[in-house]
């Protein structure tokens, strides 16, 4: 731990890049990668020279790091880094660069998303092999296979143990979307109420559609760089204050007492102390909200509230823009869009360059930025971030 200790503030992320958030790209996962690159590098005010490394991460389609070299013109990285995971893995892969930038390995690192998963290679969809799981045998003589199944699962756990109701989950999506009408990249900005979230349709009792993430052709690319490099770039520096990943059970481990607890709330006591913050020092939190469940536990395995406690929480405003904890502040997985994990991380780093404009959280200094909470992968990894002095 005491390693990990003085590893804080001495990374930060001086640029984020997006392409746009649609149903259809057009274009190919390796051309989606190299605009979001070259965005977020333009955006740090380097030069694409300047990057020695690119990371990633992948379940489904994906742009190689290696193509994605040699498709921006680079000769010999030092370090890359492909790394197989959904979005249980996608604040590791931004915590692996910053631990290869700290140690000398690497100078200017980008982490990078790019996937297709509206128009292409649909999550959880048919007519492909199987995942490649040892649980999947289990699942698939019964077609339990898509992640909005599994989800509903801990969902109806959650509700049956501490009283969860329809209306709390749908608290998430209008407040979600309330956050999304302020983001002009959002793919989904038109207000909706308690009302129209009742009358969607089921996809899994007791998801509705406004319960469940936006599959959406997007890329986002994040540029990091040692802390002291970064004063001297064109923005505000957002330094990386604290990195955890790990966890260790799936949904179906033997010796998991509680479905209703996440992996999160084993994580979330070693990130805080290698931080050194807790969660009233938490400014602005941008929840993996793969559906409005996860939200929700979240908020109570990251300690913001009492465990079953989370519906109650959320309904009461306490995550809207002006209440005590602003969550997903531009509108999340279900109203922005799902780049599988580092939107949430570019939301971050906007609200703590005081960039984020009408969504703008006042006097943002600390984010937590989270991935899936680990009940599908077994494993889960999250960030927190904070304004440079």
């Amino acid at each position: 731990m005491a390693v990990m200790q003085g590893f804080r503030d001495r990374v930060a992320i001086a640029g984020i890049g997006y392409t746009e958030f649609s149903k259809n790209s057009k274009v190919s996962t390796l051309t989606l990668a190299t605009r979001a690159i070259a965005a977020a590098v333009a955006d740090a005010g380097l030069e694409m020279d300047d990057v020695d490394g690119l990371a990633t991460h992948r379940v489904g389609d994906s742009a190689l790091p290696a193509t994605v070299v040699h498709a921006l013109g680079l000769r010999d990285p030092k370090w890359l880094l492909d790394l197989f995971g959904g979005g249980s893995a996608s604040h590791s892969v931004v915590g692996q660069a910053a631990l290869a930038i700290a140690a000398g390995v690497a100078d200017t690192v980008v982490c990078y998303r790019a996937i297709n998963a509206r128009s292409e290679f649909r999550m959880g969809g048919t007519g492909r092999p199987l995942v490649d799981a040892a649980e999947t045998q289990y699942q698939a003589p019964y077609g339990y296979m898509a992640p909005p199944q599994q989800f509903a699962m801990m969902a109806r756990a959650h509700m049956e143990k501490y009283g969860t109701t329809a209306e709390q989950l749908g608290a998430v999506a209008v407040t979600q979307r309330g956050h999304a009408a302020m983001n002009e990249r959002a793919m989904m900005r038109h207000p909706i109420t308690l009302d129209d979230y009742l009358a969607s349709r089921w996809i899994v009792e007791p998801f509705r559609l406004f319960d469940c993430c936006l599959e959406t052709d997007v890329a986002v690319a994040l540029v990091l760089t040692s802390a002291e490099r970064a004063r001297d770039l064109q923005r505000p520096s957002v330094l990386i204050r604290g990195i955890a990943w790990g966890g260790g059970f799936t949904l179906y481990s033997s010796d998991r007492p509680d479905s209703t607890r996440s992996a999160a709330a084993d994580l979330a006591p070693r990130l805080f102390e290698q931080a050194g913050v807790g969660p009233r020092d938490i400014d602005v939190a941008e929840l993996y909200d793969c559906f409005t469940y996860s939200v929700l536990v979240q908020l109570e395995d990251y300690g913001f509230c009492k465990k079953g406690e989370g519906g109650p929480f959320f309904e009461s405003g306490a995550t809207a823009l002006g209440g005590s904890i602003p969550v997903n502040t531009h509108g999340g997985f279900l109203s922005e869009g799902y780049a599988h994990g580092l939107n949430h991380i570019a939301e971050a780093v906007s609200q703590l360059r005081g960039s984020a404009a009408d969504r703008q959280v006042e006097g943002a200094e600390i984010a937590l930025s989270t991935s899936q909470p680990g009940y599908i992968a077994g494993n889960t990894s999250a960030l927190i971030l904070r304004r440079a002095p």
